[in-house]
């Protein structure tokens, strides 16, 4: 069995990826839009005029696989209950991939030493995804 974060950012999820390349590196591997699904869609099932959004899209962070999709695309998108763990090499890395995670977002616990960590730190991206970011012990 295996456990697979799929990602929905309601109207965003291209712009989401391009700050994931920029922030952490990642590599998007497959993105498919609405229009240009192999088979029609149901009636009603994507809102008139979301055609360009993406339906899904398949990302690599480091050796983690995510997925994402614009959803619905009703713009505001809803993190809420959970968190994605970044481990880092080292301190530096560490404030690094806080700093531009942190861009727009918000502070949920500062980067800092911890009992378990030289550094860990939570934060919000400008998309509402909560980022532990961790040097291993």
């Amino acid at each position: 069995m295996h456990v697979q974060p799929y990602l929905f950012f309601e109207g965003r999820c291209e712009e989401a990826l391009d700050f994931y390349r920029r922030t952490l590196g990642a590599e998007v591997r497959m993105m498919m839009r609405f229009k240009d699904s192999p088979e029609p869609h149901p009636e009603g099932a994507i809102p008139p005029g979301a055609e360009d959004n993406v339906m899904h899209a398949e990302f690599l962070v480091g050796d983690s696989v995510l997925f994402g999709s614009d959803g619905c695309g009703t713009g505001t998108s809803s993190f809420h209950g959970f968190g994605l763990t970044l481990n880092v090499k080292d301190e530096a890395e560490a404030d690094r991939v806080y700093a531009a995670l942190g861009d727009g977002g918000k502070v949920v616990m500062p980067l800092g030493k911890t009992f378990f960590s030289p550094r860990f730190g939570m934060v919000a991206d400008r998309f509402g995804v909560t980022w532990m970011v961790i040097v291993p012990a």
